[in-house]
């Protein structure tokens, strides 16, 4: 693995001096998509935040936290050929059956492979000198996309290109296509180091019943729930849920599940949790996920209510 080394963080210059790392702009997540002229749109990309530093020959490519990944995404850097210097935000991907998954690109990272990496340039904070960073949004993109195409850069270099109108339409569309979800971005916005209200993702989740194989006790409920799926005959680990219920609510649970306690877990291919408490697969979790890792795991799951029967997830 390459060793990761910390970015110093950007100084407050007058002059013209290129600026190190910048902290990133973040979004707020809200219920419902924006819409109207003041707003554009853009596909939420399930990947690694990357901020691209172009000074000529020096290249690097730098995380959210400000580590230095360019041995990573070297591909890409040296994708990114343009003359000068230039600040670009961006997210790197791997797209696989026609949308970007998190899991593939984490096991491609930790093979050390490139050749799926992708990344989606969607702002410019600095160029050939001039810090871009109180420019409207919609003038930053401007300058990007011509940038990408009077270098004629091309894949794993991609300009991402936005929607202008009903925030919602598109919000709808990405679901129909199993995407992360969308971002929603003031058009007249400067770029903030901070989370902020000019940015906007709305996301998109999935939705599941999982049987229960087991818990982890808490004095006063659980603190988590194992979780299992029917595949056939087997009883396959889907991984644990932590989150998503009150004090009130993990009492409840563990009230339910006291009375289905079993001395031995019953998943076709048993598994080692030492604070485990196993159950009979007689109740089932209601869940939110984003996505289903490589290794066949519920990937940030969330509980939202609990049923006694037989339907499978």
């Amino acid at each position: 693995m390459a060793k990761r080394t910390k970015a110093p963080r950007a100084e407050k210059t007058e002059g013209p001096t290129m600026p190190g790392f910048i902290e990133p702009q973040l979004a707020t997540l809200k219920m419902k998509a924006p819409s109207g002229s003041l707003w554009i749109h853009e596909i939420k990309y399930d990947g690694y935040r990357i901020q691209l530093r172009i000074d000529g020959d020096d290249r690097r490519a730098y995380t959210r936290n400000g580590y230095n990944w360019v041995n990573k995404f070297s591909r890409i850097a040296a994708a990114f050929d343009i003359e000068g210097q230039a600040i670009v935000d961006g997210e790197v991907v791997v797209i696989h059956d026609g949308r970007t998954n998190f899991s593939e690109l984490q096991a491609d990272l930790g093979r050390g492979d490139q050749d799926r990496l992708v990344y989606f340039a969607f702002d410019l904070l600095w160029l050939d000198g001039r810090d871009l960073r109180k420019e409207p949004q919609i003038e930053r993109k401007r300058l990007l996309k011509n940038l990408i195409e009077e270098h004629d850069l091309k894949e794993p270099v991609l300009y991402s290109e936005h929607h202008e109108g009903d925030g919602q339409a598109l919000f709808a569309a990405a679901s129909r296509l199993d995407y992360e979800g969308i971002v929603s971005k003031r058009v007249a916005a400067p770029y903030r180091s901070d989370r902020v209200e000019a940015w906007q993702k709305i996301k998109v989740v999935q939705k599941g019943k999982f049987p229960v194989v087991g818990f982890i006790k808490d004095p006063s409920g659980v603190a988590a729930l194992y979780l299992g799926k029917k595949e056939g005959k087997d009883l396959v680990y889907m991984g644990k849920v932590g989150t998503g219920w009150s004090r009130t609510t993990s009492a409840q649970i563990r009230k339910a599940l006291d009375t289905v306690v079993s001395p031995k877990q019953k998943l076709t291919k048993t598994i080692r949790k030492p604070k485990a408490t196993w159950v009979e697969p007689k109740f089932y979790a209601d869940i939110e996920y984003r996505d289903i890792t490589s290794e066949g795991l519920l990937r940030a799951s969330s509980f939202k209510g609990l049923s006694k029967g037989t339907r499978r997830s």
